[in-house]
């Protein structure tokens, strides 16, 4: 089996998971009795905290000789959380234990993004590919569950995810190359990591470009966290939300796999833009409820809000940093992206959710122009000229 596809199966791994919990864990939750105030703040506490939780863990990660062995172990720990989850013990149990799980399972796959953009740079394949294997996975998450919640109970979202992380973890294990996190196998000490990552947050032109991007990402909280709620109040069944959302990914995965000539042509900093700019169009139609057959073809636009600025986003904080903190360069990007501004988001989503239902996607569009006005200002920037 080629390396690219053992990567692509090992993010299916990963996003066969997320399919699942990032539209239906609100159902699960709301099954078990939680307003959309309180489904809101347990899935923004692991957010809040990730600016600091995700590059902590990423030094942890460069703690070892393996980049892979990180991943295992991270694995094993998320699926024993998600056991714990069963445990009926009330709001402040399913916090606490969904912070856990959460805050690790949000670290794999920036970790897993660092190991496969430098093997993708070293072995001459597109990144987009064994990428866009994990969003079908995504999509299979998506629909799948979908139509089992048409006739079974919201508790079998609990088990998909615990067979999942299983999964992800034995995978790490089998389909991950032995790539050593540092040359000739030589660990920095923590105070060398540590260094690494203080250099980062002092970067104005790295921080620019990851709060821009942060800011486009973070305003899909709304949707993560709400949209299967909303369009259930509109009438429209969990399966056909499912291929809602199905609809969106499967643009994504045609822009990774066959873009890439058009995306390298445009450059990192003009994606960005322009995922800001499909950003603010699609929140604002989504306020206003349009019609199933205005939402499907406005679902595409998920290649722009989402995709585009992932692959800036990635392609931006490779170009500035360095091999020593390169982790913990995604890490933050990763933890500004679904991290504290999404926390902070999707907090609010809950509270706009319960009093003014889709017009909550208003905020989004509101954090949507601020990432786009923060990726005009990278264009003056002249490291991130060609």
């Amino acid at each position: 089996m080629s390396l690219p596809v053992r990567l692509g199966l090992y993010y299916g791994a990963l996003y066969i998971g997320t399919g699942v919990s990032s539209p239906y864990l609100p159902v699960w939750f709301a099954h078990h009795g939680l307003s959309g105030a309180k489904i809101g703040l347990i899935l923004s506490l692991p957010m809040l905290a990730r600016a600091f939780t995700a590059p902590l863990l990423a030094v942890w990660a460069d703690s070892f000789r393996l980049r892979r062995t990180a991943l295992i172990v991270l694995g094993v720990a998320v699926t024993a959380l998600y056991v714990a989850m069963a445990a009926p013990f009330g709001f402040a149990w399913w916090a606490v234990v969904w912070f856990a799980a959460s805050s690790m399972f949000t670290t794999m796959s920036p970790l897993t993004d660092v190991l496969v953009l430098k093997r993708a740079a070293r072995d001459g394949f597109n990144y987009g590919w064994p990428r866009g294997i994990g969003s079908a996975c995504f999509i299979v998450g998506n629909v799948g569950m979908g139509a089992i919640l048409t006739w079974g109970s919201p508790e079998l979202v609990l088990v998909w995810m615990v067979a999942a992380a299983g999964l992800a973890s034995l995978c790490a294990r089998l389909l991950l190359p032995p790539d050593e996190v540092h040359e000739a196998g030589h660990a920095p000490h923590l105070s060398d990591r540590m260094g690494g990552l203080k250099e980062l947050l002092a970067d104005p032109v790295f921080m620019t470009a990851v709060l821009s991007a942060g800011l486009i990402q973070s305003a899909h909280a709304f949707y993560y966290g709400f949209s299967t709620l909303v369009w259930k109040h509109q009438g429209i069944p969990e399966s056909l939300t499912g291929m809602l959302w199905a609809t969106g990914v499967t643009t994504e995965i045609l822009f990774m796999w066959f873009m890439e000539p058009w995306r390298r042509r445009m450059g990192a900093r003009n994606l960005l833009a322009l995922g800001g700019a499909a950003a603010v169009v699609r929140w604002s139609v989504l306020a206003f409820s349009p019609p199933l057959w205005v939402v499907f073809p406005l679902q595409t636009l998920h290649t722009l809000s989402y995709a585009a600025t992932f692959l800036a986003s990635l392609q931006l904080v490779e170009r500035l940093s360095t091999p020593r903190n390169a982790s913990a360069a995604q890490a933050i990007n990763s933890a500004l992206s679904g991290g504290v501004i999404s926390g902070v988001a999707t907090m609010g989503s809950g509270w706009l959710f319960d009093r003014y239902g889709a017009h909550g996607y208003l905020l989004m569009s509101a954090m949507s122009a601020a990432g786009f006005i923060g990726a005009l200002r990278l264009y003056g920037m002249r490291r991130l000229d060609p």
